[in-house]
């Protein structure tokens, strides 16, 4: 084979008319790499997938017609034709027109531009003067008229037109970490190209669930909020099935008011979040109901079903209470930042009637862990996770549930491994969510590193969803991950007037990054060898409640050098005062 030529990528954005759903445009790459592979056939490398076509400039006076294949995977060195599951490839032909610009893109295809069905909301659609878009990283042009050089193709990728790629940053000790933020980041970047979050290509459709992970990432990573406020409005019209979806909704709303503060927005959408209370299915001790349809299709617990951990399904569902009380915890706290003094009153009550019931009928004391349901023994992971991670369960047994979940490890789903890390994370258990994070074997974004895919995928594993994406941004959860726990930022109060800053070090040396806040980046820099020493940067206006790790009982906090009061709690020390500007906190 004959090297043709190898470059750096570069990008030129060339603005285009919006989708409906928000602002997106085409950027123009050159090709990383460009090779020979058979006579007159060449392959070409863009590095990473995008959505997106080509641009072709023939040599002066060529008008042959070429054959063009898009993939997302290679086979014995040549693209993959016979892909399996979702991943793409595609054909086209094309008749170059001298040194005239053509456009090189394959069919529609009719699954992710469906707009009228009874079974699902319509597709999402991008620009038609863009012409088609798939993802793909690699192509292979059969009958280029003579070599093929790197200034005659181009990729036109699809990405918001506000993404930011110097907006976050991190780095860690494991070089494994920031591979896999770095996989992840690109990943919420690459699934942008819709103007809102999308489920991946093969139906191009937003699901609550998908979405709100996906605003966490992209909060995390880049500056913009719009296209997380525009999937809302997009699926408060075009709503999904699964139970637990529909208080994501409630969870999208919160975590947009907790980001930017936005009284406003979050008073204009208040009154329709109610209908995503399941309100509609409460029994008389404020229990969520499950009817027999509801057991049978509705209640969704994990996706796909073989990710499940042998979830028994009963109509006092642990998962579907967990997501209900969640929502109007969330819900009651909205409604006191918008004065709406009767619903806080009413949603209290109810949720204090109802935790007292989830506990009295499915918190098994006796083992210390949650039921799958009323009417079963049967104890599974996400009838766990998802109460610690909602704050659910009793004070004295967050211990020992944070424990167990642990010990069975990666039992979930790419989608619920975002609410089983936040629990560990939250209650101590840092080390063992990282290395369950970076684990050897197939349940582990390790395991997507090291398979050279440079999109998240919709699950673990082909084996494990032989229909999935390749192009998933629910797959992406530790680009808030790490951000949020390992750097440790998050915002304390609406619209990061106060931050929290508590990093989780694990077994990490150190750790740096740029987390993005309305006010302007937030700077972490932390070293854990052989004490502990944080240096902080806030946004003018922003302060900060800073929670340090602290084994040695005797420990003290300086700030700039200076003693400060902290109080301990358990192995972590909490600043009395919070801290602004630029400093350095040691623990000593």
């Amino acid at each position: 084979m004959k090297q043709i030529a190898t470059l750096l990528s570069i990008s030129l954005c060339i603005l285009v008319t919006p989708t409906t759903a928000g602002e997106t445009h085409l950027v123009s790459q050159a090709p990383a790499k460009i090779t020979e592979v058979a006579p007159d056939v060449f392959l070409v490398d863009f590095q990473r997938v995008a959505f997106g076509n080509l641009r072709l400039t023939a040599p002066d006076g060529a008008s042959k017609t070429v054959t063009i294949h898009f993939g997302e995977a290679l086979s014995s060195g040549r693209i993959d034709r016979k892909p399996p599951g979702t991943v793409r490839y595609a054909q086209t032909k094309v008749t170059l027109a001298g040194n005239k610009p053509v456009v090189a893109a394959p069919p529609a295809n009719s699954r992710n531009t469906e707009q009228t069905t009874d079974k699902h909301p319509p597709a999402v659609l991008t620009p038609s003067e863009w012409g088609v878009v798939l993802p793909f990283r690699w192509v292979e042009i059969e009958g280029w008229p003579g070599e093929l050089r790197p200034e005659q193709i181009r990729r036109q990728a699809a990405f918001s037109s506000a993404w930011d790629d110097e907006a976050a940053a991190f780095q860690c000790s494991d070089k494994m970490l920031n591979q896999i933020w770095d996989l992840c980041r690109y990943s919420i970047k690459a699934t942008t190209f819709a103007g809102v979050y999308v489920d991946g290509d093969r139906e191009r459709i937003p699901y609550e669930a998908d979405a709100y992970l996906n605003q966490l990432s992209h909060y995390a990573t880049d500056n913009d909020i719009q296209i997380a406020r525009d999937t809302f409005d997009w699926l408060m019209k075009h709503p999904t099935w699964p139970t637990e979806w529909a208080p994501h909704m409630v969870f999208m709303a919160y975590a947009d008011w907790m980001h930017t503060g936005d009284r406003e927005w979050l008073a204009a959408h208040y009154d329709a979040l109610k209908s995503k209370l399941l309100m509609d299915r409460v029994g008389p001790d404020g229990l969520v109901v499950s009817s027999p349809q509801h057991v049978k299709r509705d209640d969704i617990v994990d996706w796909p079903k073989g990710e499940r951990d042998g979830y028994v399904f009963t109509s006092i569902n642990t998962v579907v209470n967990a997501f209900h009380l969640r929502a109007v915890r969330l819900m009651t706290e909205m409604a006191t930042a918008i004065d709406r003094s009767e619903d806080v009153a009413e949603f209290a009550a109810h949720e204090q009637k109802a935790r007292k019931a989830f506990h009295a009928r499915l918190f098994d004391r006796k083992q210390g862990l949650y039921r799958d349901g009323e009417d079963t023994d049967h104890v599974s992971l996400h009838a766990n996770l998802f109460p610690l991670a909602f704050d659910l369960v009793p004070e004295g047994h967050q211990k020992h549930v944070a424990d167990w979940l642990a010990k069975r490890g990666m039992a979930c789903s790419v989608y619920a491994a975002q609410y089983l890390m936040e629990g560990l994370f939250e209650y101590g258990k840092s080390k063992e969510a990282l290395d369950l994070i970076t684990a050897p074997g197939d349940r582990s974004w390790r395991h997507m590193v090291q398979s050279g895919t440079t999109i998240s995928w919709e699950a673990w594993d082909l084996k494990y969803k032989p229909n999935q994406d390749w192009n998933h941004a629910w797959g992406a959860a530790p680009a808030n991950l790490l951000p949020r726990f390992v750097l440790g930022v998050q915002p304390l109060t609406p619209g990061w007037q106060q931050a929290r800053i508590r990093p989780q070090v694990g077994s990490l040396s150190h750790a740096e990054g740029k987390v993005p806040t309305p006010h302007g980046p937030i700077l972490v820099s932390w070293t854990n060898a052989p004490g502990f020493t944080l240096r902080l940067t806030l946004p003018k206006g922003v302060t900060a409640q800073v929670d340090l790790p602290a084994e040695k009982p005797a420990a003290t906090v300086l700030v700039d050098g200076k003693p400060t009061p902290a109080q301990r709690k358990g192995d972590r020390l909490v600043l009395e005062r919070p801290v602004s500007g630029t400093c350095v906190l040691e623990v000593q």
